[in-house]
């Protein structure tokens, strides 16, 4: 199976970088199940690519029933290493209009129904997350967007919802009075399982509404897919800059997050387990 070094989560829109050579769909099952979707891998500037739609093929998953687990397990089967994520967010403060793009560095979880990770069955694991992403890929790309001369903000917090509805002026309003700067539905638990799989991990965020608070500015269908057509073009131009930068070959503290987070002892893991060893040889490789 060819190996990717980058992979990249979004809309189906992303799936056509330019310069995008080699193209060719896999298919991987998982202990988890199926990936959202067969993952795209190809070649940009000598680098591999793997790219993967959140929602599947024509936007067919609702936030919750996205199989994160399954996505983030297939994409380290293919060596992923750096990964950047790409999602519609709805903005919680006047300073980011729709069509703006957000860096975040922090996340606030309000999800209620998700599996938020890769451990269990007798592993027990508790990874650092005080930083839920790669301080150095959101330098990175916040650098590509001054370049690119792209308005953006180089951090802010981002709640994530369960939706699939959106929020109710009550929720938005306590929402901004707690000081998020974002609000969106995917981004957990992707960073967790992204950073337990020991990738490094940011997300391009693209403001498409103000959600419910600013009066005559509710968030509707309409708007969101609006501003996501002009918001496409700025990401596409966002994640080829990025791959031509990223130094694949760059160790970072992301690549050794599980190294002193496995709480199990050793002895008490049956390594030999077939269910064990298919779910982690990929993540303790020295156990096998």
């Amino acid at each position: 199976m060819k190996k990717a070094q980058i992979g990249i989560i979004g809309g189906s829109g992303l799936g056509n970088l330019p310069g995008m050579e080699n193209i060719e769909k896999v298919n991987i099952d998982t202990p988890y199940g199926k990936p959202s979707a067969p993952i795209i891998i190809g070649d940009i500037q000598g680098k591999t690519i793997a790219f993967l739609p959140r929602h599947g093929n024509g936007h067919t998953i609702l936030p919750t029933e996205i199989n994160v687990r399954a996505n983030i397990w297939a994409l380290k089967l293919l060596g992923v290493k750096k990964l950047i994520s790409v999602s519609a967010v709805g903005s919680m403060k006047e300073e980011i209009p729709p069509r703006d793009v957000v860096i975040p560095d922090q996340i606030f979880d309000r999800t209620k129904s998700r599996v938020n990770t890769l451990f269990g069955r007798g592993i027990v694991v508790h990874i650092p997350f005080a930083e839920p992403f790669c301080p150095k890929m959101r330098r990175l790309a916040g650098d590509v967007c001054d370049e690119l001369n792209i308005k953006h903000h180089k951090k802010g917090t981002y709640v994530c919802i369960e939706g699939p509805q959106f929020s109710t002026k009550a929720e938005s309003r306590i929402y901004r009075q707690l000081g998020v700067d974002i609000i969106g539905m995917t981004a957990i638990p992707e960073a967790k399982l992204a950073r337990e799989a020991e990738m490094c991990y940011v997300t391009i965020a693209l403001s498409t509404d103000y959600d419910v608070w600013k009066e005559g500015e509710e968030v509707s269908v309409e708007k969101v897919l609006e501003n996501m057509r002009v918001n496409i073009i700025s990401a596409k131009k966002i994640v080829s800059a990025m791959v031509e930068k990223i130094d694949v070959n760059e160790d970072c503290s992301c690549h050794h997050t599980l190294s002193g987070s496995v709480q199990t002892s050793s002895e008490k893991i049956d390594w030999n387990n077939p269910e064990i060893k298919r779910r982690y040889k990929i993540f303790f490789p020295d156990k096998y």
